[in-house]
């Protein structure tokens, strides 16, 4: 594994982030099929650790809490807390980022998490019905408290991101160390306007759906349990099916000419972009973590870059609403 300092921080974080939407109980939102029990948590969990990851990312309401709850099971029976990073997030609940809504979330998640600190507090999505004033000065309260270290920031236009970035200054309050977007070989939409400004700030992202949700890992309509019944993620990127698909084929091909998965070129692909961090991998199997973590070490040519990248072509933003 190799390990990078997250932008502004001291987080020195493995280049793979374990993401934990698919850890939780299947009967308590959705019924998912696909989502890991306990005991699969911790060999998932063991694992990560054992091949270098450092990394965790989840939120407080990811199936209905229990993300969180498996996850800190997990890390209280097989991990040494100080030496792991752990990240959650905050949105989707009652008041959205209101001050009541933070202060009340972020002790629950400490609960569920069984931990006296959160690494890294994230803001799921941009509140319209809230001032960032009112947002920017709570998170700066929790970290003041000691229940927070740092805080990011995730799925928003740009100039959002920086109207939150100039109000903790101007008010000497704590602005975001990283951002986790919507990015893969499929939707590119935040290299037009987002990357030039996280570079200047020195921020880095951390990913979500870095495989648009398996569509980079496998050619389509390949009938997986996931696919079968993820009706969001057909939404979001099955009606792109006509621009996409065939940037999903160079993905298969040049998988073929290294001799890897397409998931390893995928993720290979953002591993080379120098506003990344870490990408936030889920797995609901074993070799999923496994191929995530040689993806670290697959150094892409030049020109196959370009290949994989020639085709795309301007998507409806997704993530950033």
């Amino acid at each position: 594994m190799k390990y990078t300092k997250l932008g502004n921080s001291d987080m020195n974080i493995s280049r793979i982030c374990l993401g934990c939407l698919s850890l939780g109980d299947a009967a308590k939102e959705g019924n998912n099929p696909w989502l890991l029990n306990q005991e699969t948590t911790d060999a998932v969990f063991g694992k990560a650790l054992e091949m270098g990851i450092n990394f965790f990312d989840t939120a407080n309401y990811y199936n209905g809490g229990t993300s969180e709850i498996y996850l800190g099971n997990a890390v209280k029976k097989l991990a040494k807390r100080e030496e792991i990073y752990l990240a959650t997030k905050v949105y989707y609940n009652e008041g959205a980022l209101s001050r009541e809504a933070i202060l009340r979330e972020v002790d629950a998640s400490l609960k569920r998490l069984q931990t006296d600190y959160i690494d890294l507090y994230i803001i799921h999505r941009w509140d319209y019905s809230h001032p960032i004033e009112e947002t920017m000065q709570a998170l700066h309260d929790i970290i003041k408290a000691g229940k927070v270290r740092y805080i990011g920031a995730s799925a928003m236009y740009a100039y959002q991101f920086l109207k939150a970035q100039e109000t903790a200054r101007h008010h000497g309050w704590t602005p975001f160390i990283s951002m986790q977007d919507h990015y893969n070989l499929i939707y590119r939409e935040d290299e037009r306007e987002l990357f030039p400004l996280l570079t200047e700030e020195n921020i880095q992202i951390t990913p979500y759906s870095p495989l648009a949700a398996g569509r980079l890992a496998r050619l389509w309509d390949s009938g997986s349990l996931r696919s079968k019944g993820d009706s969001f993620h057909k939404k979001v990127y099955d009606t792109n099916k006509e621009i996409d698909y065939p940037i999903v084929e160079r993905v298969h091909e040049t998988a073929e000419k290294y001799g890897v998965p397409m998931s390893q070129i995928a993720l290979a692909w953002l591993l080379s972009k120098d506003v990344l961090a870490a990408p936030v991998v889920g797995v609901s199997k074993m070799k999923h973590l496994e191929d995530a973590v040689a993806a670290v070490d697959l150094k892409l040519e030049e020109q196959d870059i370009a290949y994989l990248e020639e085709l795309y072509v301007p998507h409806k933003v997704q993530g950033a609403l």
